[in-house]
């Protein structure tokens, strides 16, 4: 008989950083699982990443036990990185603060292609496209 699923929690937490403290230890300790057991895997995994947020999908079942899998890091972030830009424009319709040119595009198209709702890269391009121009980021034709 399969385990039942009691809750699926949704954290984005600093690679390689996880504590006890919140968000984790108020949003995992309701369901009575081993934080410490999560945070260690977490950090143990996403410590290469360090510097960048990585989200994470927990899911637990009734007898306490879980499994996690982690997920790449926001599109935001990642165009935040390749510009080394600290954040995104407050009025993104007026105010530019950085350009992508169409093969930077594409390497965080690829990147986030497995965490996207696209079938193929010129969908998960446009995505992206869409999320830079919200942060105030213009696109460069080819």
């Amino acid at each position: 008989m399969a385990k039942k699923v009691v809750g699926v929690v949704k954290l984005a937490l600093n690679a390689g950083k996880a504590t006890p403290a919140p968000p984790v230890g108020p949003a995992l300790g309701s369901y009575g699982i081993n934080m410490m057991e999560f945070i260690k895997g977490y950090n143990e995994k996403t410590s290469s990443m360090a510097g960048s947020i990585v989200p994470v999908v927990v899911t637990i079942y009734d007898d306490r036990s879980f499994i996690w899998e982690t997920k790449t890091p926001p599109a935001s972030d990642l165009i935040k990185k390749i510009l080394g830009i600290p954040s995104g424009s407050a009025i993104p319709n007026k105010v530019k603060v950085g350009a992508l040119s169409q093969e930077q595009l594409r390497e965080i198209a690829e990147k986030k292609l497995q965490d996207l709702n696209a079938h193929d890269i010129d969908a998960a391009m446009r995505i992206i496209a869409g999320t830079a121009r919200s942060m105030g980021v213009t696109i460069k034709e080819a």
